[in-house]
């Protein structure tokens, strides 16, 4: 396997990780924490959701071929809930945007992360842009992660490690 295969091989995974962690945290929450903000200017879990899968659409979507930013993509409406937002509507809209992303990068060929991408009119390496959706979502899933534990409090079942459950710590 050449290293361009490896590298992409492992994005996929670390994507895969990164859904899979944010699932198992938002599958803890009741509705109303799905909805819940902390305070008048944080997101709630249900407006991180919608955000990444905002992104996700409009970045994945003709990945190789067109803007990463696409001109029907209305960023600021996905940090607003709208009257149809619901669990299940979000859900699917994450879910859409989670295939266009595995669809994109698993059809990319070795040479393809040498070309050029554009993104809000602006060149970047296909290997910058990976780097950087992987960068932007870790952040967001954190932020996920967090809340849930927050709004679960004691019955938290962790992602991880449990504390006091490892060898060879302090």
């Amino acid at each position: 396997m050449s290293i361009e295969q490896a590298y992409r091989e492992d994005c996929i995974l670390q994507f895969r990780k990164l859904k899979a962690q944010a699932e198992r945290a938002i599958g803890q929450i009741r509705d109303e924490h799905f909805f819940a903000t902390l305070d008048p200017d944080s997101n709630s879990i249900a407006i991180i959701m919608k955000h990444l899968a905002g992104n996700m659409r409009s970045r994945w979507t003709d990945f190789l071929t067109s803007d990463g930013e696409k001109p029907n993509r209305k960023r600021d409406s996905e940090f607003k809930l709208a009257l149809g937002d619901t669990r299940e509507k979000i859900h699917e809209a994450w879910e859409d945007g989670w295939e266009r992303l595995f669809t994109a990068v698993s059809t990319l060929k070795p040479e393809d992360l040498g070309r050029t991408v554009t993104i809000r009119g602006e060149a970047h390496a296909v290997l910058e842009a990976l780097q950087s959706q992987l960068r932007h979502y870790a952040v967001h899933v954190g932020q996920i992660v967090l809340l849930a534990k927050h709004y679960t409090g004691p019955k938290w079942e962790t992602l991880s490690i449990p504390r006091a459950k490892s060898t060879g710590g302090l």
